[in-house]
Order: structure tokens, then sequence, then C-alpha cells
């Protein structure tokens, strides 16, 4: 996975890129499908995401609190481009064709101080999207649970280190 940061003032925007085996239909269908989300995505949505002007529910799963934020799919053009906002947070999600598979990428405002976990976790998440998509599904990873798995904590130190920011010790995972 490649990830980087981009600084426009005071906000934070986190770009991750992940080559994936599989047709960006595919793709799409996890990242939009309510079935597919709960299986590897860090929220959990009452219904797909694949349509323009959808009002969603997104419940934050792993959090310490029942988080639940309604959302308005923005841009919808399957199978390429996605965007809602989650949380407070603009999610843009671009799907692009590669011979054999696509290539996934992510970009999504963040709070300064959460960019390490942020991208540790979605790294997790995608890791969990890759097996799902590969019919070899191991189950979501998120909040507690991704904080367990032992790459969380190696990849949240990593991507401190690349961005230059220090990796805090607890708290969120997205």
């Amino acid at each position: 996975m490649i990830a980087q940061v981009q600084k426009d003032g005071e906000k934070w925007t986190l770009i991750l890129v992940r080559e994936l085996r599989h047709a960006p239909e595919k793709v799409w269908q996890a990242l939009t499908d309510p079935a597919q989300l709960r299986e590897w995505a860090p929220f959990d949505a009452d219904r797909s995401l694949a349509a323009v002007g959808t009002t969603v529910k997104l419940t934050t799963v792993g959090a310490p609190t029942l988080h639940v934020t309604e959302t308005k799919v923005t841009r919808a053009d399957a199978p390429r481009v996605l965007e809602y906002n989650w949380g407070g947070f603009d999610m843009r999600w671009e799907l692009e064709a590669l011979s054999g598979g696509t290539r996934m990428t992510l970009w999504t405002n963040i709070d300064r101080r959460y960019i390490a976990m942020g991208a540790a976790g979605w790294h997790v998440c995608f890791d969990v999207l890759d097996h799902l998509l590969s019919g070899t599904p191991i189950g979501r990873m998120v909040g507690p649970d991704a904080l367990k798995f032992g790459d969380w904590q190696r990849l949240n130190a990593e991507y401190a280190k690349q961005f230059g920011v220090e990796a805090p010790s607890q708290g969120r995972s997205h």
C-alpha cells in the first residue's frame, strides 16, 4: 500500500493507494454493498452507497461509544468514483482498471493527531478487504480488535515515522 499526506493549511488529507487483483466492478460492490462493508469496513451502512443522493446511516464499529452519522452520497460513478462524508470526514474513492485488477485510491480528510493511526487502520481494513475479494474472508478487524492485531502496532509506528508525526499509543484506530 502507498500512503501519502497532503497538507492544505490546517486541513490534512490522507491518501491511500492499494492495488487489488480484482475487477473494478467487484471492488465497487465491496465499497457500496452493506453486506460486504460489514466484512471489512470500519462502519456499517444501513443501505447501499451506490446511488447519488441516497441518505445512508453509517455506524462506526469498534468505537468506545455508539457513533451513528447520516450521510448523503454525493457522487457515485460506478465503478469508478464514490464520494460521501463519514462523521465529518470527506471520503473519495477512485477505482482505476489495471491489467488483472484495480488500483483503489482513498482520499480522506483527517485530524493530524490521528493520521498514522488512520493509515494503519485503513491498511488493516484493506488487507481484510483483499482476503474477502479473494474468497478467503478473515473477518473485520477494527477498533480494539485492530489494535490487538500484531501488524497494527508496527504499521502505526511506520506511518508515524513516514509522516513525521508522533505515534499516539492509544485512541481511535480510524
